[in-house]
């Protein structure tokens, strides 16, 4: 299953202040040799200096803030190159040493633009899960300038240059297990743009207050197949505290032989009782199943626990080796 880990899309749009009418969109259209973002990379920069994102370590910002101010002025797109390969680079008053190029389209983004109705349109494909494509238009010599959304027909142009991005969802982390730890591990993940899912049989514990951004579903642990489509998780972590729920979760993770990555939180002595409880049926999880759960950083607190689970589960997707704690 698709995954993509730069969700600087998400960002943008759940983080973008609302106040802010006027903003301009940047995006990273092309590169060559060493640069800190690639293409598709993304920023807004506000009309009143601020900006959210980054497509450099900070020496392009300051004059991606003057070409901004050209565009909100104007109402036209432009694409703006930075070449930082010169041995005796000083750009801006800053030595980057990048050794790279990077070319950058600027374009209006503020309400009804059509740069905010592309964005929009990929960000409800990627909460539904699915995959959607945007088409960056930054050289024509008839095309506007700009961001169109993949279902937007664009009249043949022989003298046009775009760059196409495919957008495949983010990951979508599954938590079974609503207890207070499971907080630290929700924030973790959101932090990073991620869609997450927590479900517990506990009303008391799936409190919205507590999760702020995850989507909450009350069920009991031997209904999960029937509650959450599986099919769209990309990761889960079974997390109850509870022995015989998470017997139940991990029963139903079993037959439905999806996702590929079943975090287990708990020692050792406790994973093997819920092997032999198991059964039979832990052979369905062998290849899949990661107990105790995360990598080993030494973490003691919640938040060090989440974070060695979240780390673990985004080496997996990225296809790290460090990853492979797998246990049959």
């Amino acid at each position: 299953m698709e995954v993509r880990l730069d969700t600087t899309l998400e960002h943008l749009l759940e983080r973008a202040p609302s106040a802010h009418a006027s903003r301009v969109l940047a995006t990273v259209v092309a590169t060559a040799g060493s640069t800190y973002r690639k293409p598709g990379a993304r920023m807004l920069l506000m009309a009143d200096g601020s900006y959210l994102g980054l497509l450099s370590g900070g020496c392009l910002e300051s004059d991606l803030q003057i070409h901004a101010r050209e565009v909100l002025e104007s109402g036209a797109a432009r694409a703006v190159e930075y070449d930082t390969r010169g041995p005796d680079d000083i750009l801006f008053g800053v030595g980057a040493g990048c050794e790279g190029t990077m070319r950058v389209l600027l374009e209006p983004a503020g309400p009804m633009s059509p740069a905010e109705a592309a964005l929009a349109a990929a960000g409800r494909a990627a909460r539904l899960g699915e995959s959607t494509s945007l088409i960056m238009v930054h050289n024509s010599a008839r095309l506007r300038l700009g961001t169109y959304r993949d279902e937007q027909e664009l009249p043949p142009e022989e003298r046009s240059h775009a760059f196409v991005q495919r957008l495949a969802p983010p990951p979508h982390l599954l938590i079974c297990g609503a207890a207070p730890d499971a907080r630290a591990v929700v924030s973790t993940a959101r932090a990073l743009g991620w869609r997450v899912s927590v479900v517990d049989h506990r009303p008391a514990y799936v409190d919205a207050a507590r999760f702020a951004g995850a989507e909450l579903h009350i069920a009991s642990p031997k209904n999960l197949r029937t509650e959450i489509d599986l099919t769209r998780c990309h990761a889960v972590v079974v997390m109850s505290h509870h022995l015989p729920s998470d017997e139940a979760y991990l029963r139903e993770l079993a037959e439905a032989g999806v996702p590929a990555y079943v975090g287990l939180l708990g020692p050792k002595a406790r994973r093997s009782r819920l092997a032999q409880e198991l059964g039979p049926r832990m052979e369905d999880l062998s290849g899949r199943i990661r107990g105790p759960v995360g990598l080993d950083i030494g973490a003691t607190t919640p938040e060090g626990i989440a974070l060695a689970i979240v780390a673990q589960i985004h080496a997996w997707l990225a296809g790290r080796a460090y990853s492979e704690a797998v246990l049959s």
